[in-house]
């Protein structure tokens, strides 16, 4: 079985594999897509991560390609029907990225709403200026209302941890009821929510589910919270809502058209700018390329599982 992995991940999962598995890494950081589509022809397996585009040449290139193995849980990097089209399977690793995705999402929501990350900037200039009773407040959790959007394996985790904070909890979501907490329409999130977190993925229905028209909808004193896809957000009207100050405050570590942000952004100070961290620890890379192989090593053995085409 010869697999070809296109991102320089850390080879801890890697070191104790089946004597007839050849396994070819990149020199780099990540391979190029010119070297993929050159490579390919002769694997048999793929591990692709998650903000490489494996589209239909890249594909039609896998001769004998039998299974894309994603390096993450969001796969709208993936031609994922076309994939299916010819025969070859995709998974991802949903177990892996769920505590890491949700511990960022309140760490995102604790720091826009205590101000954390724009006082951590200012007291840099400002030095004791900064000091006073009534400076620099911000809001509390306790008693807000979080309004989740895509209440998933990671919406889930993020809810139970919002709710040791004392917040009141309610969800918008396409699939089934969740027990414990209170399942409304978009509108009703949008207009009853203190702070909102997304974390469902990107589809053509979710494109853009965060426009001008939704961000009208929410209260002045919300902040919006984003680590699922940067496109689920209608990036340019959020700006506008931020600089207008019609919404408090956003966290954002995903963007439209990453690692591009829209330069409104950068200059304003209730908005919180991550670069896609969300599974950005050491633990959750080596759980990340473990629970890749393991993908692999079912899907060889005739059990396949994470399969999402």
């Amino acid at each position: 079985m010869k697999l070809l992995v296109t991102y320089n991940i850390p080879r801890t999962p890697f070191q104790e594999l089946p004597a007839d598995w050849e396994i070819t890494f990149p020199e780099k950081e990540i391979m190029s897509k010119e070297e993929i589509i050159r490579l390919l022809p002769e694997y048999d397996v793929m591990l692709a991560i998650f903000h490489a585009p494996i589209d239909r040449e890249i594909l039609d290139a896998g001769k004998k390609l039998k299974l894309i193995s994603n390096y993450g849980v969001g796969y709208n990097n993936i031609d994922i029907e076309y994939a299916r089209k010819k025969g070859i399977a995709v998974t991802n690793t949903p177990k892996s990225v769920n505590n890491p995705t949700a511990e960022l999402a309140l760490s995102l929501m604790l720091s826009a709403a205590r101000r954390v990350a724009e006082c951590n900037l200012k007291i840099r200039t400002e030095k004791e200026n900064m000091w006073g009773t009534m400076h620099n407040l911000g809001i509390g959790l306790e008693n807000k209302t979080l309004g989740i959007i895509g209440m998933g394996n990671i919406g889930k985790n993020v809810a139970l941890k919002a709710k040791a904070f004392g917040m009141q909890i309610i969800y918008y979501n396409d699939r089934t009821e969740v027990p414990g907490y209170r399942r409304v329409n978009l509108e009703t999130l949008l207009k009853e929510s203190d702070f909102i977190s997304l974390h469902t993925p990107l589809t053509p229905q979710t494109r853009h589910l965060i426009g001008e028209h939704e961000l009208s909808l929410m209260k002045p004193t919300t902040i919006l919270i984003n680590t699922a896809r940067g496109a689920i957000i209608d990036e340019k009207a959020l700006a506008k809502a931020l600089t207008q100050r019609r919404i408090t405050g956003a966290a954002l570590d995903v963007f439209e058209d990453e690692p591009h942000i829209t330069e409104t952004l950068y200059g304003l100070n209730n908005v919180i700018l991550t670069p896609h961290i969300g599974t950005g620890t050491i633990d959750a890379r080596i759980a990340m390329g473990q629970e890749a192989l393991d993908n692999i090593h079912h899907f060889l053995q005739g059990t396949p599982v994470n399969v999402v085409n």
